[in-house]
């Protein structure tokens, strides 16, 4: 018998290159319920199939829950990207199609065979030209040429197939019969630049046999299990897809391992304005949430740009346990800290060795590896050697809570700083302090260059740590910096709790140059329908739209989630919290904070500030009924209305906030707070078609539901 719905739960599984995690979380509470950790099946002959299986079984039976309670299952994995970094890839046969000029580009494309997977091995890439694609006798001899060369998978690109697709569809019909996994261009993007679209396919075709095969596997084993829950796959832009999504496409599995950390400060912590910082034992994961969403930008695989749009994250070669380095002779300082790390160097932390163990401590400088340098600091005490880490420092300075992952005995913390202080001549907390200045003056330096560069709310800006060694880095930061810092909650184990709570996601891109608004609302719509496909409940899917008249692109992202998220909450923030979390965020006296709008699920909350010699700006913060900020807006203009009025409202609103300078002409930030959704129509800068998104956003909705609309002036 099924649980009731409050009772159900949501899996996240995360493959890690050591471990694969695994958290149940309760669908309504959102509670972790369950936690278990297994070693990744790298060797089984099912791969790492094996060890999601395996991982899925420890946790019901620890739970007591059983297959039919699961309500939503998802995994992340880095099958894909060690698929690439290893080299372990597939033969891919590329077929080219065109005649006359035509196919001069085409078939240039051959040279995509030079792309080096790793240093000294190449993509194995085989290339045939068809002239006529509704040739089958052309095509089939170009099948079998690239068969005979060692190809198992196949793709089809054209000159400008994706306005005219038909070319490539006509090949891979007459090749189906040959059984071998393919792909169309086309079907990978729909952005021009034919050899960048052509290098995304080959990249995304190199590694499908691979991941068919343990899609297939992992479909299976959780079907017998009895588990009913649609199976998705981690995303690298921080959303989930259907398994069938991922056999068509699992480059978009690449570098979707920061991302599950990302969407689990997203969704679990309810950041909307700030940046992640997810910190391992050898490096710190940074990335942005700005307005409620990840940052996302084109990635670049094998060393070339392509058309996957993958999370914006900057790496850090500093992690928990990173090593400090000391400049030797007189007046040692502490220079550096990393790259190498104490699981690199094969030592132990000296602040998880007990005080007995640390005895007649004396300290050493080594070289961790051949080759590198010998000012790596390390301790030779009674119970052997020891690396001093960063976690080292932490703890010495208390900045690690006692309940944290990373937590040690206080009395072993002094004791692994003490020798590094006297040779510094200070004491254990200004060595400490010393070790932690050194340790994230990179990560500080990418945290500010990230909030400039995505313009972040100086105002509203949080840091956020996940990972085992959070509390090493991201406190430090935060105290540095100046900017408000805190740990994620369960923060090693953030990412399988973003893998549990994403939403399935889908972006759409198209060029269109000059696009009418019924083509812009066409992008917005199958975008839309591509996240229902998938699974996501309609009605409730929220679709962002952007339109960039530089470059001609229309871009809409959807998402949504697999079922009616009606959280029973136990606690929800009263008017005095949400006024109090507002004044924080606006940094005003609460007496100075009014109210200037509301739904039945957020409230809006302004303030005026006074400048000099300028007009006043009028700040804007969106409060959900947690009392979480949704919603930043620096000056901006609010207005309540109703579905049947907000057309002619919009329309005066935006006609108002219309800017007019030597740019150009650019509608205004418009955002609708509806029922318990935020409509973000930000992306759009021309006002006729930003106000055919608002009224489609508002169709079947009832006339008398009220709408809040949030309007920034753009400079």
């Amino acid at each position: 018998m099924t649980a009731p719905a409050a009772h159900r739960i949501r899996v996240g599984i995360d493959v890690g290159g050591t471990f694969t995690d695994a958290v149940a979380i309760d669908s309504a509470t959102l509670e972790i319920v369950g936690r278990t950790k297994v070693p990744t099946s790298h060797h089984h002959e099912d791969g790492v199939a094996h060890g999601i299986v395996e991982a899925l079984d420890r946790l019901l039976e620890e739970t007591g829950r059983a297959a039919e309670d699961v309500a939503f299952l998802a995994h992340g994995t880095t099958q894909a990207t060690n698929a690439l970094l290893e080299g372990d890839v597939a033969p891919v046969g590329l077929l080219g199609i065109g005649t006359g000029p035509g196919a001069v580009p085409t078939r240039r494309l051959a040279g995509l065979a030079r792309l080096e997977l790793t240093p000294g091995k190449r993509l194995p890439l085989h290339y045939a030209h068809i002239a006529d694609p509704d040739d089958p006798a052309a095509v089939r001899a170009a099948v079998e040429d690239v068969r005979g060369k060692g190809a198992d998978v196949l793709v089809a690109s054209e000159p400008f197939s994706v306005d005219a697709p038909e070319g490539e569809e006509a090949v891979l019909r007459t090749a189906s019969a040959y059984g071998l996994p393919m792909t169309a261009a086309h079907e990978i993007t729909s952005l021009y630049g034919l050899r960048k679209r052509t290098r995304t396919a080959v990249v995304n075709a190199a590694i499908l046999p691979r991941m068919l095969a343990t899609a297939d596997l992992v479909d299976a084993s959780i079907a017998a299990a009895g588990v009913t829950a649609p199976l998705m796959v981690m995303r690298c832009d921080g959303g989930v897809m259907a398994l069938d999504e991922m056999r068509r496409r699992p480059l978009l599995t690449v570098l979707s391992g920061p991302a599950a950390g990302v969407a689990g400060a997203l969704m679990q912590e309810r950041v909307s304005e700030g940046v992640f910082l997810e910190t391992g034992g050898t490096s710190t994961d940074i990335s942005v949430i700005r307005r409620g969403k990840v940052a996302v930008r084109h990635a670049t695989i094998l060393g070339k740009a392509s058309y996957m749009s993958a999370l914006d994250v900057r790496t850090v070669g500093v992690g928990g346990g990173s090593m400090v380095r000391v400049a030797s002779g007189a007046g040692r300082t502490v220079h550096a800290v990393g790259p190498r790390s104490a699981h690199i160097a094969g030592l132990p932390y000296a602040c998880f060795a007990t005080p007995a163990e640390l005895a007649d401590a004396k300290l050493a400088t080594v070289s961790p590896r051949d080759g590198d340098p010998d000012d790596y600091v390390v301790l030779d005490a009674a119970g052997g050697r020891y690396a001093v880490t960063m976690t080292c420092a932490a703890n010495a300075l208390g900045r690690i809570p006692e309940d944290d992952f990373a937590a040690c005995d206080p009395e072993a913390a002094r004791l692994a700083l003490s020798p590094l202080a006297e040779a510094l001549g200070t004491d254990v907390a200004g060595a400490a302090t010393r070790v932690l200045d050194a340790g994230v003056r990179e990560v500080r330096a990418t945290v500010d260059a990230l909030i400039r560069d995505y313009r972040l709310d100086e105002d509203a800006v949080v840091l956020v740590g996940g990972g085992g060694g959070a509390a090493a880095v991201t406190p430090h930061v935060a105290a540095a910096s100046g900017h408000t810092g805190r740990i994620a909650a369960n923060a090693e184990v953030i990412s399988p709790i973003g893998v549990a709570l994403a939403l399935v996601r889908e972006q759409i891109e198209r060029i269109i140059p000059g696009a009418t608004q019924e083509q812009i609302l066409g992008v917005r719509n199958d975008a839309e329908a591509a996240v229902v496909a998938q699974g996501a409940v309609p009605g409730e899917v929220e679709v962002e739209v952007t339109v960039d008249p530089q470059t001609n692109t229309v871009r809409a992202i959807a998402t949504g989630a697999t079922e009616l998220r009606t959280q029973d909450r136990t606690h929800r923030a009263d008017e005095a919290e949400r006024l109090t979390a507002a004044a924080a965020s606006l940094k005003s006296p609460e007496s100075a904070v009014e109210v200037l709008a509301a739904t039945p699920a957020h409230t809006v909350y302004g303030a005026e500030r006074r400048r000099r010699f300028r007009r006043s700006l009028r700040p804007v913060r969106v409060l959900d009924a947690d009392g979480v900020v949704r919603l930043h807006a620096a000056d901006a203009r609010v207005a309540t209305t109703t579905v049947g009025q907000a057309p002619e409202v919009l329309s005066e609103l935006v006609r108002q906030a219309t800017a007019y300078g030597d740019g150009g002409v650019r509608a205004p930030a418009l955002r609708l707070l509806l029922g318990s959704r935020i409509a973000d129509l930000s992306g759009v800068l021309e006002a006729e078609p930003l106000l055919a998104l608002a009224r489609s956003e508002l169709r079947s909705r009832a006339a008398d539901e009220p709408v809040v609309a949030v309007v920034e002036v753009r400079a």
